[in-house]
C-alpha cells in the first residue's frame, strides 16, 4: 500500500483540517501518549530509587540518560515501541498490551551500567500509568493550545466592543424589533461571558488529579513488598511532582470526575461561541455586518455574487461536534463496572478528537471575526424604519408623569402599526401631557435610545 496522505485520512481532523489541528499533535497523538507513558515509568523508577527502603540506586548521570528516554523521544522510538506491542522485538514477544510494551521499551533502553529491570513498573497496574499520562497531555493541550486560541477570539471581541461601542443598532427580542442597543455593547457581552468560561476551564485544568494505587486502588502489591513504607505519602508526592492533584480514593481506575469537569468547562466556552456564531450569521444576513471578500474564493458554485459566512458556519459545525463528543466523554468516563472494565480505554482515545474540533471551531471563528465590519449606515436605516421601538421610552416617561394606563395608551397607538418617526410623533398630540413633556417625547429617536450601552463596555477588564 502506498503512503497515506491527507486525502486518504479517515477523519477530516487528519485530512482536510490537518493544518488547523497540527498544534495538538504534541498532546493528542498516539505517539504523544506513548511518550507520556514513558515519562511516567521513568519518573516512577527514579522515585522508587529515592526511597531509603529499596535497594535501587540510580546515579545522577544515569538519571539524566533515563529522562532523555522521554525528553528526546522521537519517531524511531515510537516505532520500536509499537513493534514491541504488535510484532515483538528481540527477546520480547508481541505484548498486545500498550503499557507492557512501554515497560519493555524502558528495559531495552536502560543505560548499560544500570541493572534494574525488575524495578520498572514495580507494583503498578497499567491504569496507574495511563491515568497520569493522559493528564500530563490534557493539561498542556488545553492550557497551551486551546486557551490561547480562545483568548485571541476574546481579544477580537474586546477590540470590536471598544471600537464600535457607540454604533447604534436595532435589537431583536423574539426576532422582532426591540429596544436599540449598540454593536459594541453586544460584542462586550460575548467577551465578558467568554472571560468567565475561560476561568472555569483554567480551574478545571488546575484540578486535574492522578492516582497511583495499584490494581484495585489498595496499594496491595506495594504493601506486600514493603509494608513499612507509607505508600500513600509516596503516591501523593509522586503525583504532585508531576503537577497533578492526588486522588487518594479510587478503584483500579481514576474515577475521571476531573475529566468530566474539564469537558463540561470546555462545553461552556463552546456554548458561548456557538451563540456568537449564530448571532454573527444573522447580523451578516441582515447586512449589519459586511464581509471582506477573499481574492480567488468562490462563494457559490452557481451564484457568483455571494460572499458566504462560511467561517462562522464551519465554526458552528465543529463546535457542535466538539460538544457532542465532550458531553459523551464527560458522561461515559465517570462510570466503570465494579473496580474496572476496559471500555474507558478505547473511549479515552477520543479525547484528542474532541479537542481538535474545539480548536478548529475557535480558529474559524477568529478568522471570520477578522473579516467582518459593521455597516453603520444599514444599522441606522433599520433604526429609522422602526420608530415604534421608542414606545418603551414613551410609556415609561408617561408612567413617571402619573399615567397609570401609559402602557395601554402606547400599545393602542402603536401595536401592529407601521409608520415613520414623524407620523409616530404626531401620535403624541393625543396624549394628555404638558408641553414640556411633549417636547421631551418628541426629542426621542431610535438611534439615540441606547441607554448607557457605550458605558457598559467599560465593564470589560
Amino acid at each position: 500500500m502506498s503512503h497515506r496522505g491527507p486525502l486518504e485520512a479517515v477523519s477530516p481532523l487528519d485530512g482536510r483540517y490537518a493544518r488547523y489541528t497540527e498544534p495538538l499533535t504534541e498532546y493528542a497523538s498516539e505517539r504523544a501518549l506513548i511518550r507520556a507513558r514513558v515519562e511516567v515509568e521513568v519518573e516512577y523508577l527514579l522515585a522508587l530509587a529515592d526511597l531509603e527502603t529499596t535497594p535501587l540506586e540510580v546515579p545522577s548521570e544515569e538519571r539524566e540518560q533515563l529522562r532523555d528516554l522521554y525528553r528526546e523521544f522521537d519517531g524511531d522510538d515510537a516505532a520500536l515501541l509499537k513493534q514491541l506491542e504488535t510484532e515483538g522485538y528481540g527477546e520480547y514477544p508481541a505484548t498486545n498490551h500498550d503499557v507492557k510494551a512501554v515497560e519493555y521499551f524502558v528495559r531495552e533502553r536502560l543505560p548499560a551500567d544500570l541493572d534494574c529491570e525488575e524495578w520498572i513498573h514495580f507494583g503498578l497496574t497499567s491504569e496507574d500509568v495511563n491515568n497520569l499520562a493522559y493528564r500530563l497531555l490534557l493539561g498542556p493541550a488545553v492550557q497551551d493550545v486551546l486557551v490561547p486560541s480562545v483568548r485571541e477570539v476574546r481579544d477580537s471581541l474586546t477590540r470590536m466592543a471598544r471600537e464600535y461601542r457607540a454604533v447604534p443598532m436595532l435589537a431583536r427580542t423574539h426576532g422582532q424589533p426591540a429596544t436599540p442597543t449598540t454593536f459594541g455593547k453586544e460584542m462586550a457581552v460575548y467577551a465578558s461571558r467568554l472571560g468567565r468560561q475561560l476561568g472555569r476551564v483554567e480551574r478545571a485544568v488546575s484540578g486535574l488529579s492522578g492516582k497511583l494505587a495499584g490494581a484495585s486502588g489498595t496499594y496491595a502489591a506495594h504493601t506486600a513488598a514493603y509494608p513499612d513504607v507509607d505508600w500513600q505519602a509516596f503516591a501523593r508526592s509522586f503525583v504532585a511532582d508531576l503537577g497533578l492533584d492526588h486522588e487518594p480514593l479510587t478503584t483500579q481506575v481514576n474515577p475521571c470526575d476531573d475529566l468530566a469537569t474539564l469537558c463540561d468547562a470546555l462545553r461552556g466556552i463552546n456554548n458561548v461561541l456557538l451563540d456568537l456564531d449564530l448571532d454573527v450569521w444573522l447580523y451578516v444576513s441582515d447586512r449589519y455586518l459586511g464581509q471582506e471578500a477573499t481574492a480567488g474564493e468562490t462563494g457559490s458554485s452557481t451564484m457568483p455574487h455571494k460572499v458566504n459566512p462560511i467561517d462562522f458556519e464551519n465554526s458552528e459545525g465543529n463546535l457542535s461536534k466538539a460538544n457532542a463528543d465532550l458531553a459523551f466523554l464527560g458522561d461515559y468516563l465517570t462510570k466503570s463496572r465494579l473496580q474496572r472494565d476496559l471500555s474507558d480505554s478505547t473511549v479515552k482515545r477520543n479525547l484528542g478528537a474532541a479537542l481538535a474540533h474545539c480548536l478548529i471551531g475557535y480558529e474559524k471563528l477568529g478568522t471570520g471575526l477578522s473579516k467582518v465590519v459593521p455597516d453603520e449606515a444599514v444599522m441606522r436605516e433599520d433604526l429609522k424604519a422602526n420608530p415604534a421601538v421608542i414606545g418603551e421610552a414613551v410609556q415609561t416617561i408617561l408612567r413617571r408623569e402619573g399615567h397609570a394606563d401609559a402602557y395601554e395608551q402606547v400599545k393602542e397607538l402603536t401595536r401592529g402599526e407601521t409608520m415613520s418617526l414623524a407620523e409616530f410623533r404626531e401620535l403624541f398630540d393625543d396624549l394628555d401631557v404638558s408641553a414640556e413633556v411633549r417636547e421631551e417625547l418628541e426629542a426621542l429617536s431610535p438611534a439615540e435610545y441606547v441607554g448607557i450601552a457605550d458605558e457598559l463596555v467599560d465593564n470589560l477588564d
